[in-house]
């Protein structure tokens, strides 16, 4: 029988238990996260693990993309910032460029500090 992780079981639960807005804040983190990953792959000439983290950060904006809802007039304009954002990480990913990607992460922070503020101001209405 495997041993219990009950950290694991946490961070699980949190997740599950979590609001739609909690879990893009989440995934917005796990961005951010698989992003700096690469950064420092980069820096430690280590490219293949800069490009499972490159593609981890891609997987998120992608699902952002696929779940935005076109009945509302601000998704048209996150779709161009995704769009962007995954065109710059494919090119990151080809020249294995570190600004390129802190390029990309400061655009991501500013993205999940904005949602974080729309939480606030929701929680406050």
């Amino acid at each position: 029988m495997p041993a219990r992780n009950p950290f694991a079981e946490y961070e699980n639960n949190k997740i599950l238990t979590a609001s739609p807005a909690e879990v893009t804040l989440m995934l917005y983190e796990g961005a951010i996260k698989f992003c700096n990953k690469a950064i420092i792959a980069i820096e430690n000439g280590e490219t293949e693990k800069a490009h499972v983290n490159i593609k981890k950060t891609q997987r998120i904006i992608e699902e952002f993309r696929n779940t935005l809802d076109h009945n509302y007039e601000v998704s048209k304009d996150f779709d161009k910032i995704y769009v962007y954002l995954l065109r710059r990480l494919l090119e990151a990913n080809i020249k294995k460029d570190k600004d390129i990607l802190e390029e990309v992460n400061m655009h991501l922070r500013s993205v999940r500090d904005t949602w974080k503020e729309v939480m606030k101001r929701c929680k406050q209405a």
